[in-house]
């Protein structure tokens, strides 16, 4: 996955935990990404459960981390971190992809063109024309629909920056992983809030354990945990968090569906599972390495498999 990178292949899959997970060999940055149609998929033994259909993957991706959908452009965002996930190295890029999931621009947005930086983009939110994007310790944002810089937010005492979201008034809430180098979590465990273009802390807790995807449902902010498996929601002003589920550990995407039940990954067991009333239940296995997921308001949703340079297409049952 991560070529010309400090941290050797071993550490990082010892650091997931993801045993012997195959990693896509680099071809040139700029080489056109393929769709490939692939055959129904699940994990039969989840009793009583439907299982998610794999419907496509896009292949020859540099270590996808986040993917977003904009209901008014019908398009993928997918946020490539293309080397060392830690590095201020300036060659992270943005793909953009069709709505069935061809690539449209496989570089749309790329770090050291036209004025752009982006080093190691991970999560992504969407407001109006702007697309932000998470990065080590600033915040980007972009016009989604050009891909030209519109500005950048520096995130004082940030370590890792993971993954973004909206509140209703536009508030941009960012979690902060607390990551150290090797995949340490020195902490501090942190969301960030981005009001008038400053970034503070919003809230900081050990029961965040790492805290990495975030979205927002209601008055809260739910946020899974890739170093816990307590699933838990926020709401600004709060002291503490609730537990609203449980997962199998090293969570890392989350996604609110129409009827309010909670899609999630995990990389502890390689799935993409359903939250519905603090109950989990997995639909889709083996997704190895999933990251942060998008989905497209109906039933399809995008998964980003980091460390196979790949995204894989799921329609939910």
């Amino acid at each position: 996955m991560f070529r010309h990178h400090p941290i050797p292949f071993l550490t990082l899959t010892a650091a997931f935990a993801v045993g012997s997970a195959a990693c896509s060999p680099r071809d040139t940055a700029d080489r056109s990404a393929s769709v490939g149609d692939t055959a129904a998929a699940g994990d039969k033994s989840a009793a009583g459960s439907r299982m998610a259909t794999k419907t496509g993957e896009v292949r020859d991706l540099q270590a996808p981390e986040a993917a977003r959908w904009d209901f008014d452009q019908n398009v993928w965002f997918v946020a490539n971190i293309n080397g060392d996930p830690f590095g201020k190295d300036n060659n992270g890029f943005i793909a953009r992809l069709t709505a069935d999931g061809k690539v449209d621009s496989l570089k749309f947005i790329a770090g050291g063109r036209s004025g752009a930086t982006l080093n190691a983009p991970k999560g992504m939110a969407i407001t109006g024309d702007t697309l932000w994007v998470a990065d080590i310790d600033a915040v980007r944002a972009f016009n989604k629909r050009t891909g030209a810089p519109a500005g950048s937010v520096r995130v004082p005492g940030a370590k890792f920056l993971n993954d973004i979201t909206a509140g209703p008034d536009g508030t941009l809430y960012i979690t902060d992983s607390g990551l150290g180098p090797n995949f340490s979590h020195p902490g501090p465990d942190r969301i960030y809030q981005i009001k008038s273009g400053k970034a503070t802390v919003a809230f900081e807790s050990p029961d965040l354990a790492a805290p990495n995807g975030i979205t927002f449902m209601d008055d809260a902010l739910l946020v899974v945990p890739f170093m816990g498996t307590n699933l838990v929601a926020w709401s600004p002003g709060e002291k503490s968090v609730r537990t609203i589920g449980t997962g199998p550990g090293q969570q890392d995407g989350i996604e609110i569906l129409p009827d309010n039940r909670l899609l999630v990954t995990s990389w502890t067991d390689s799935s993409l599972f359903l939250v519905d009333d603090g109950k989990a239940t997995r639909i889709a296995h083996p997704v190895p390495s999933p990251a942060d997921i998008g989905f497209d308001g109906k039933s399809r949703v995008a998964v980003p498999l980091l460390m196979e340079n790949r995204v894989e297409f799921w329609e939910l049952p």
